[in-house]
């Protein structure tokens, strides 16, 4: 019954892929591919109670709303810092992703999570995902899914290496056989960089920021390495002395001088990874090269500067945000050849008590 019932399973629930980001949710419908692309953040009515705005609507109300609406980010450094919130905004994406198809049965689904995740934090992974509507939970480390994702040989013998670097958490890890050899997760990622240039705004140019300017500012000239022509852009904020309005101009020197703590801690991590890997795997990976996928691949020279840092090929992936997205879509494909990828298909959990 169960082999009849997996082959019209199409027929009565759709397969959903999600990427369950800290700043960013991203979507998978089974053929359609990826068809949602929204900001982690949700406006509430504190009178009501009643959810006001999710994803790009509710980002715009960051730091713009009246005392009783708040916009807040449910999900901190890759996990779950406020259930209900989360459960209310993967409901509105699963509906919105299936509003033109819905199906008899709710969706199979296949989450995305940070490497080293505790058994807590999926269980609210995926009774938040149940409480939306989705019929079967499967939960995978993001790293492998983005791996899996950009189509390296992950169920072969051979080593790869992948570096994930999101809005809340960078994962490093190794991967071999369908398995992480080694693996690091770090808080070191855009959200920590964000606050890295806000601070140091603050603290060289005397001007308050919001976390959207830093942000606007990291992606237009942040460099890791010195660029032949030098980056500037303007950025507007609130003096800190005379409490008016100020404009100053801000080069991609002051930006890597904001970055560089934390970017050198990311590099050594890297190398800290490589350093306890077996010599057969790092053989391999030296002959493949690393990958770095997420909205910090983005960011000028910082390939280049892992590359000297390790003397290892890196490559960034082809569209690197949607990496994690189109692993879980090509998992949902083959649920039976990826079952040993996942970290928690609901049946392993330990019942509630």
């Amino acid at each position: 019954m169960p082999k009849l019932f997996n082959k019209f399973r199409h027929l009565l629930a759709n397969d959903i892929g999600i990427d369950l980001g800290t700043a960013n949710t991203l979507v998978y419908v089974k053929g359609k591919g990826i068809v949602l692309n929204e900001p982690s953040v949700v406006a509430i009515n504190e009178k009501t109670g009643r959810v006001v705005a999710v994803g790009t609507d509710a980002k715009n109300m960051l730091g713009r709303t009246p005392g009783h609406i708040t916009a807040i980010r449910p999900l901190v450094d890759g996990v779950i810092s406020d259930f209900e919130v989360t459960e209310e905004m993967v409901s509105y994406l699963l509906n919105k992703a299936q509003k033109d198809n819905k199906k008899i049965i709710g969706p199979r689904v296949v989450v995305g999570v940070p490497s080293g995740i505790t058994n807590v934090e999926i269980r609210a992974v995926r009774d938040a995902a149940r409480g939306a509507g989705a019929s079967e939970v499967n939960i995978v480390e993001e790293p492998m899914a983005a791996a899996i994702g950009i189509r390296m040989p992950v169920m072969d013998p051979v080593g790869n290496m992948i570096i994930d670097i999101g809005g809340g958490t960078t994962d490093i890890a190794v991967i071999s056989l369908g398995g992480v050899v080694r693996s690091k997760n770090l808080r070191i990622a855009g959200d920590k960089l964000n606050n890295d240039i806000i601070a140091y705004v603050r603290s060289e140019f005397k001007i308050l920021i919001g976390e959207k300017s830093a942000e606007d500012l990291k992606i237009a000239i942040g460099a890791i390495l010195p660029q032949e022509n030098p980056l500037e852009a303007s950025i507007k904020g609130r003096d800190l002395i005379t409490g008016l309005p100020r404009e100053v101009i801000i080069t991609d020197s002051d930006v890597r001088e904001a970055l560089g703590l934390s970017i050198d801690a990311l590099v050594e991590s890297v190398k800290e990874v490589l350093e306890t890997t077996p010599p057969e795997i790092v053989s391999d990976i030296m002959q493949r090269g690393i990958f770095i996928v997420g909205g910090g691949a983005l960011i000028k020279g910082l390939a280049q500067a892992i590359k000297e840092s390790t003397k290892i090929e890196v490559h960034i992936a082809a569209d690197p945000l949607t990496a994690v997205c189109r692993g879980a879509g090509i998992i949902l494909d083959d649920l039976e050849k990826y079952e040993d990828v996942l970290i928690a298909n609901e049946n392993e959990l330990p019942p509630k008590k």
